[in-house]
């Protein structure tokens, strides 16, 4: 006991003060650590220093963890080796005149682009740079163009091969490769319906977006396809060659990420892209990022462990139980709550802190965690596009030019974030389309 409470209701408290102390700024890796070490101290006495050493090894001798820094450099050494520019200009000139065909161009680059990286500020910032200019340019709506481009750059968190479902996998105990197979669909229909609402806006009112320039569009068929020959199937077999390796067991996801990272190497080298100055940035900025999500990894395990130890789940569990909800009711909660999360959080901090919260009573609602982490994979859009936090919105205003205000982005942004709701009551509604593949897959 301490200060009269119980240690349920200490368990409480530390999730409270977890929250208030990120809301102030506090670093959240060293956060959860402390919180974690300071009230283990007083439940456990000295041997919460051994939970901490158990826990640390745990994390860094995870074979799945493996796979982060390998996807993560593969993403880095396709984005510093000039692809994505070939990319999408080779879309572009694949549409034509389909209407919004810059805006279609560029959330069908950020689908692909999402495949080779989960990281969203990455993706934002490039087609903010390559994309953002040409569609302003050309005449598009300044809300439309900014929409696009955020809304695309988060695709990466849902579409395989994703950090988030990596982290979530390790969390919740669920085959990577299933949550793979599970977010494959759900992150092509999510897409879809993205590009389907640009086209029939477009159509509907073409002073959004301007039909291009005739010697844009009046381009020879051979020269469209050795575009398509020397750009697009060359990242598209790669990526595909990674994903079906994990789909079809011929690999684990960290010897299918140990291929995809030669193969970018390849790739670029093929493009006389690759220079020791680009592989430098690309390692460094792999050990940065790595660094950041194996120790926040490691403060939410303390933690959790911490927190699980105090009992700290059974006062949420008895109160989300005296409510009597139904299954659905449960999953309509718990995503609500989890959106709301998404303004003040960002999604590691939701991933590791408050998933492992929901995962008992996933077992009382006989909810699978499989599609229970696709959910939560589409939600996570939202937010990094919901305002006031919303990071893909302020990735895009840091690099777009000095008249597009924040205003005009959120503006942009916000008819996406309903196709975002769209998408989980489809799949929701249709839960095979997030889990035949797995089934098909693994029985």
């Amino acid at each position: 006991m301490l200060f009269g409470l119980s240690n349920p209701e200490l368990g409480v408290v530390m999730l409270v003060l977890f929250i208030v102390f990120i809301m102030l700024g506090f670093p959240i890796a060293f956060t959860l650590m402390a919180l974690g070490v300071g009230f283990g101290y007083w439940a456990m006495g000295d041997t919460v220093f051994s939970l901490v050493v158990q826990r640390t090894y745990s994390v860094m001798a995870n074979d799945v963890l493996v796979s982060i820094p390998l996807f993560i450099f593969m993403g880095y050494i396709i984005e510093r080796a000039n692809i994505l520019d070939r990319l999408f200009h080779s879309i572009q000139l694949a549409l034509g005149n389909v209407p919004g065909s810059l805006a279609i161009a560029t959330l069908a680059t950020c689908a692909i682009f999402a495949t080779a990286t989960g990281i969203v500020g990455a993706v934002v910032t490039l087609m903010g740079l390559l994309a953002f200019p040409a569609m302003l340019r050309a005449g598009y709506d300044v809300r439309l163009s900014a929409g696009v481009v955020c809304a695309g750059g988060c695709l990466g968190i849902l579409i395989p091969p994703s950090v988030m479902l990596i982290l979530y996998g390790a969390t919740a105990g669920v085959s990577v490769p299933k949550l793979y197979a599970g977010a494959l669909f759900p992150g092509l229909l999510l897409a879809t319906l993205y590009m389907l609402y640009v086209l029939i806006r477009c159509w509907r009112d073409p002073s959004l977006a301007p039909k291009l320039p005739k010697e844009q569009t009046d381009v020879p068929w051979t020269a469209v396809l050795w575009a398509l020959a020397t750009s697009f199937f060359p990242l598209t077999i790669l990526i595909m060659s990674v994903l079906g390796a994990i789909f079809f067991g011929l690999a684990t996801p960290t010897e299918a990420a140990a291929i995809g990272s030669l193969g970018s190497l390849i790739l670029a080298a093929a493009y006389r892209s690759l220079s020791f100055t680009k592989v430098k940035e690309s390692v460094i900025l792999t050990a940065r990022t790595s660094a950041m999500v194996c120790w926040l990894f490691v403060g939410s395990f303390i933690f959790s462990s911490i927190f699980a130890i105090l009992g700290g789940h059974e006062p949420i569990k008895n109160l989300v139980t005296a409510l009597n909800l139904s299954p659905t009711m449960f999953l309509i909660v718990a995503q609500l709550i989890i959106f709301v999360l998404g303004w003040p959080l960002e999604w590691t901090e939701i991933i590791v802190i408050f998933v492992p919260i929901f995962l008992p009573l996933l077992e009382f609602f006989k909810i699978d965690p499989l599609f229970f982490g696709i959910l939560i994979a589409l939600n996570i859009q939202t937010s990094f596009l919901s305002p006031p936090v919303a990071m893909a919105p302020f990735y895009l205003k840091g690099i777009a030019p000095p008249h597009v205000t924040i205003n005009q982005i959120f503006s942009g942004v916000m008819p996406f974030l309903w196709i975002v709701l769209v998408a989980m009551v489809l799949v929701y509604v249709f839960p095979g389309i997030a889990l035949w593949l797995p089934k098909y897959l693994y029985g």
